[in-house]
């Protein structure tokens, strides 16, 4: 369902993916993992087409930029981006005219996830008026209508309450059953242990590793966030290497001055010593003689 070959996408000169590979059949649901800044968000935006870049993406056989391609995605964003003066109801009417769908049956699916979500009460409010989770929601909601063959999920889970987070994914499991092809790109792991079946890691625009689910029988045990943090620790160690660098062994004390008139500095006094006592100073001495004043 998704082909992704060679993908390299540049600003200006910086790098923000370097020859992504990714592939999912139907049916099956792909994480896509990584520290910030690792190129996952951007890798979905090319995948989407609303980036320019360097390589092919093929969705179900068409190419990302083709319309045909574009009416079998679905796409939850990671910020939603809704229509401010909408009510609930109206954006999802807007995208049942805008695909074209069958207004019965759309309907129907509509309500159907507006109560498993939780929204009855809110179907008659202004998007803007809504909470980060509530619009979070809605653009989920809103890209399932169409009933897309391939569905990308950028951090879908943030602002997510848990029942929410449970029905999302008892959702995406539902929608592999039924042959979609499901990325989801997150932080939160262990959102999505058990359900997924093919993970990739990312690291400074590049996939560094691919895991198949049922490849892993004898590791499984270690679960998706220990090998995430063993793969990503090891490969992006430097900050551990300069920190040992920078921290040398302590060493040797020099003496104050090097002058052989010069008395040693005095050690600190004791923490037990009260705090009225006055501490004893001395200078050292130096060869600068005293001028004597004439009478």
């Amino acid at each position: 369902m998704l082909r992704v070959k060679g993908l390299t996408k540049k600003f200006g000169k910086k790098i923000a993916n370097e020859n992504v590979n990714l592939s999912l059949e139907e049916g099956e649901i792909g994480v896509l993992l990584g520290p910030n800044g690792a190129g996952k968000s951007t890798a979905i935006k090319c995948i989407l087409g609303l980036l320019r870049f360097d390589g092919t993406v093929k969705i179900g056989g068409f190419p990302a930029s083709s319309s045909q391609a574009k009416r079998i995605m679905g796409y939850v964003p990671e910020f939603p981006c809704l229509y401010d003066m909408l009510t609930v109801r109206e954006q999802f009417e807007f995208v049942v005219r805008a695909y074209k769908l069958d207004r019965e049956k759309s309907r129907t699916y509509a309500a159907d996830l507006i109560d498993r979500f939780r929204l009855t009460e809110v179907v008659d409010t202004l998007c803007k008026d809504l909470s980060k989770g509530m619009q979070q929601k809605v653009s989920i909601i809103c890209a399932l209508l169409p009933r897309p063959k391939l569905l990308l999920l950028d951090e879908p889970m943030l602002g997510l309450d848990p029942h929410a987070i449970k029905e999302l994914r008892q959702l995406v499991q539902e929608l592999a059953e039924d042959g979609v092809a499901v990325l989801i790109s997150t932080h939160m792991i262990a959102t999505v242990e058990g359900i997924w079946n093919k993970a990739y890691i990312m690291r400074k625009g590049k996939v560094i590793s691919c895991h198949r689910k049922e490849e892993m029988i004898g590791m499984w045990a270690e679960s998706l966030e220990r090998i995430f943090f063993a793969e990503t620790e090891s490969y992006d160690s430097q900050w551990r290497y300069d920190e040992i660098q920078v921290v040398p062994s302590k060493p040797a004390t020099k003496p104050a001055s090097t002058s052989k008139n010069a008395k040693p500095q005095p050690k600190q006094a004791n923490k037990s010593q009260p705090s009225h006592a006055k501490a004893q100073v001395t200078h050292p001495k130096t060869n600068k003689k005293k001028s004597k004043k004439k009478k």
